[in-house]
């Protein structure tokens, strides 16, 4: 056989069965491939065994397994590197392993290999010391936070000690010698990654005071055109910044309880994309003495600087501006609406379309993928004066070589890896590493970097007076903005006249589909461990990162316009619930709580007890969403009520303990049955 196989496109990987050893699961897979080259069967001589060109091989891919048995399989049994599989394992681990423990398995499997060695010199043996050599070299180089551990540096003195022991003629000694010395110049007593991430305000006065006086910008000073690059240039800095297994559903929902900072760049885009929303809401709501002709005209630029966004490939400030515009202090200002030109509410429409909540965001996700790597967007729309405005731009930008980045938005990503978090086990039954799980976060984080590389295109410059202006803009809390809302328009006035004038302009309402509310919040279960994200941060819009969501939900459901409306988010949903006594069948009585993308069960049963001022263990009752027929939905005890419930129908919950749960199911089997005797 020849030593140097080669694969073509014709070898085959079929799955044969799954093989278990102590410590371990694999997959195992017949794979055919090919031991002699097209060169060789072309020889006359060589075609007569030409029926001998390929061999079937067995490939075992390995499913679950202890830490060990996951640290033995990064070289294969022909100890070779199996690159995919080291890639998944080093964006990973950190879920179920940390740097220290990986790096002395790393180190004691090497050293049980190198004492074979000594004893029984083999190719196998030797080859399989290489790749250890190389997966740490590549861990060195690809993960370098991973051995930013101030003050002491353990891996880096750990591993610079094992070079000059095992590998004197490597240079990994020197790398970690010299990464040592450069971080503890760099270190100032602060964690880095919580200073590289940080807004400081008194960074922005040095700035005012250091810079010659310029007279302070105003929201109309500004062009859309210069709104758009300023924020793709921060969106842009931010992402390209954002570590990716910093994205991982046990490290974005603070599963790991260290308080937050190992997910600080992902915080970081959080915090811009909630600054950007809060003062879209602003810069509205704080119009009160202006007619509604020239508040609509704010809305109108909001509009505009988002359709510059979308040109820009900047999905994340757009989907902030957008979720801002759609959030329930701006959306019930109808008269402001009404007054928008037509053209302009079939672009606010086509834009938030983008993030439609229908197929799981299919919309954003399909367009995502088709303008990733493009050079420029591919704008379309219904309006014919837009559509020939876009493809007007589109043959400028082509004229001119224009080519622009892509900034995703970031929440999509959370959402994924939170919810395969969620829905795939740590640990098998048997206590093992379920490494299946990581496989599929993988091809999320390799999505997400490949869009950070799109992002390096972007070329703006930083604007200070720009900044200046953005971070003076006051924003407002929930119950400020609410109160903004209802002095510029009463809640009680009749919405019918309303309804009739924008009808008689010809003016079509906007389509608030409600799965784009709110911003970007999801996945977080341990919401106390937020005390980086600024207070102004509102529970209609952010949702799950207020501390106290249930004061919003009486504000909300105060406002008589949002019965033909109910409040959605895109991490939050306003239910009404009953509480079922036991010495009454049923209840129309139902009160209003704010229902976070992360509440499971428990917590949805709590929020209802406290409102109903009871005192008692969630773990006594049930919850159930009522159905359209008269049924009813029990939820799981575990369950995550968010995703749990059935959306397509009215929000409307009941709970009663179990003990009368288990009563009132025995009773209505028993009358089913009475029914099918009678029968």
């Amino acid at each position: 056989m020849e030593a140097g196989r080669q694969e073509n496109q014709d070898d085959v990987t079929r799955f044969w069965r799954e093989e278990r050893e102590d410590g371990a699961v694999y997959s195992a897979y017949l794979k055919k491939v090919t031991y002699r080259s097209q060169a060789q069967l072309e020889d006359e001589h060589e075609r007569e065994f030409s029926h001998l060109m390929w061999e079937t091989q067995k490939i075992r891919v390995i499913k679950a397994g202890t830490l060990e048995k996951l640290v033995e399989s990064l070289s294969t049994v022909r100890g070779e590197l199996d690159s995919t599989y080291v890639n998944i394992f080093l964006a990973t681990y950190r879920t179920f392993a940390t740097p220290q423990q990986v790096l002395k398995l790393l180190i004691d499997r090497y050293q049980m290999l190198k004492l074979c060695c000594e004893d029984d010199r083999t190719e196998l043996n030797e080859l399989q010391l290489k790749t250890i050599k190389s997966v740490i070299s590549v861990w060195l180089d690809t993960y370098p936070e991973d051995f930013r551990e101030p003050p002491n540096y353990p891996c880096l003195h750990t591993l610079e000690k094992f070079s000059l022991h095992f590998l004197p003629d490597s240079d990994l000694a020197g790398r970690a010698r010299h990464r040592i010395e450069r971080l503890m110049k760099d270190h100032t007593g602060a964690d880095a990654n919580e200073i590289e991430f940080r807004f400081s305000i008194c960074e922005e006065v040095d700035h005012m005071i250091d810079n010659e006086y310029h007279k302070p910008l105003t929201f109309n000073d500004i062009s859309s055109h210069t709104f758009a690059q300023q924020l793709t240039h921060r969106d842009a800095e931010l992402f390209r910044k954002v570590v990716p297994h910093h994205c991982l559903g046990a490290v974005w929902a603070r599963r790991g309880k260290k308080g937050g900072k190992e997910a600080a760049s992902v915080l970081a885009t959080i915090e811009q994309f909630n600054r950007v929303s809060l003062r879209v809401i602003a810069t509205i709501l704080k119009t009160r003495d202006h007619k509604t002709s020239q508040r609509a005209k704010i809305v109108q630029k909001w509009i505009h600087i988002a359709q510059e966004l979308r040109e820009l490939k900047n999905f994340s400030s757009l989907k902030a501006i957008i979720s801002g515009l759609q959030s329930h202090p701006v959306y019930r200002l109808r008269r402001t609406w009404s007054s928008l030109p037509k053209d302009t509410m079939v672009l606010f429409e086509e834009l938030s379309e983008i993030f439609s909540g229908e197929n799981n965001q299919l919309n954003s996700r399909e367009l995502l993928m088709k303008e990733a790597t493009a050079k420029f967007p591919d704008l379309d729309s219904q309006n014919k004066t837009l559509k020939r405005r876009n493809m007007q731009k589109r043959q400028s930008w082509i004229d001119n070589g224009i080519v622009q980045g892509t900034v995703p938005y970031l929440g999509t990503f959370l959402t994924d890896l939170t919810m395969i978090d969620t829905a795939n086990p740590d640990m098998t039954e048997e206590g093992l590493i379920n490494f299946e799980k990581h496989r599929k976060e993988f091809e999320v984080l390799a999505q997400l970097k490949l869009l950070q590389s799109a992002a390096q295109i972007y070329n703006f410059k930083e604007d200070t007076q720009f900044w200046i202006w953005f971070d003076s803009v006051r924003v407002y809390n929930d119950n400020e903005s609410h109160e903004l809302s209802c002095a510029i328009e009463p809640p009680m006035e009749g919405s019918a006249k309303i309804k009739k004038k924008s009808a008689s302009l010809g003016h079509k309402p906007a389509k608030f589909d409600s799965s784009k509310f709110g911003l970007f919040a999801c996945g977080l279960e341990d919401r106390s461990s937020l005390s980086s994200i600024p207070d102004t941060i509102t529970a209609s819009l952010a949702g799950p990162l207020m501390s106290h969501s249930s004061s919003t939900s009486s504000v909300i459901s105060s406002d008589s316009d949002t019965s033909s409306s109910p409040y959605r988010s895109c991490d939050t949903y306003v239910i009404r619930v009953s509480l079922e006594p036991s010495d009454q069948a049923s209840t129309h009585i139902y009160k209003s709580i704010m229902l976070c993308n992360t509440d499971h069960t428990n917590t949805v049963i709590q929020k209802v007890l406290e409102k109903y001022s009871l005192e008692g263990q969630p773990e006594d009752y049930c919850l159930l969403q009522i159905l359209p027929d008269g049924g009813e939905l029990l939820i799981p005890e575990r369950s995550n009520v968010f995703y749990a419930l059935n959306s397509s129908i009215d929000l409307k919950f009941v709970v009663r303990t179990r003990a009368e749960h288990e009563t009132l199911t025995l009773r209505r089997k028993g009358k089913r049955r009475g029914k099918k005797l009678s029968l």
